[in-house]
């Protein structure tokens, strides 16, 4: 049996995402009533104000879908990942995918990332239910300045779930940490993104793909320059 399939673990996974659908459901339909173009300009645009945003969104998990956080542990299990950056943790449900297949490749860190810091005090708590927080370092704060040290590691595998307008910043920053072959994984983006547009333009050192689920997901392998 898999780490992600155990029952102290699904048990806490299935809390988790049922908790999410009933204290998010107000976020969605907020968002669901915005235009494409003001979705863009809130999230996306660089001019955004990421701090203002995720303060405003504190209490929500906003949280990776089910079937795109098993497809995270499957390509961090498959990369055989043993350090893994993560830039979002919310209540730690993304975090939870990435160190249960920390667990199954025998062991390793994930270093994660969250702006709110109630919301990174339950993320750990979070873990500890699921008794993977042996695993994994919570950074509260800002990611561009957590993250500007690297990691102490090579880093194998990248899941981006934070500020979407942070995601081609976020990447740079961690691009001279990476191992050959590192694995991308990022949230709710659309083919006209920032991040899309900077991992499938192969000066970048990328090669990038869709993943066709319905949050809108990116995968990109780093070739190198």
């Amino acid at each position: 049996m898999s780490t992600l399939t155990s029952p102290v673990v699904n048990a806490v996974i299935d809390r988790l995402y049922a908790d999410a659908e009933k204290q998010d459901r107000p976020l969605r339909e907020s968002f669901e009533k915005m235009s494409p173009e003001e979705r863009k300009r809130i999230f996306e645009s660089q001019q955004a104000d990421y701090r203002a945003l995720y303060e405003r969104m504190s209490s929500g998990y906003l949280a990776i879908p089910r079937e795109f956080g098993t497809f995270v542990y499957l390509l961090a299990r498959a990369r055989n990942a043993k350090t893994l950056v993560e830039f979002g943790t919310s209540f730690g449900l993304s975090t939870i995918h990435l160190a249960a297949a920390l667990r199954d490749n025998g062991g390793g860190r994930v270093v994660t990332t969250e702006f709110i810091e109630s919301k990174a005090a339950t993320a750990r708590q979070n873990l500890e239910a699921a008794g993977l927080a042996d695993l994994v370092e919570i950074r509260p704060g800002d990611a561009l300045q957590s993250l500007a040290k690297g990691v102490g590691a090579p880093i194998d595998f990248v899941l981006l779930d934070g500020a979407k307008n942070l995601y081609v910043p976020i990447l740079k920053l961690l691009e001279p940490h990476l191992a050959a072959r590192a694995v991308i994984a990022a949230d709710n983006t659309t083919d006209d993104s920032p991040h899309v547009l900077y991992v499938r333009n192969p000066a970048n050192g990328y090669v990038s793909v869709g993943v066709p689920y319905p949050s809108g997901n990116e995968m990109s392998v780093w070739a190198g320059r």
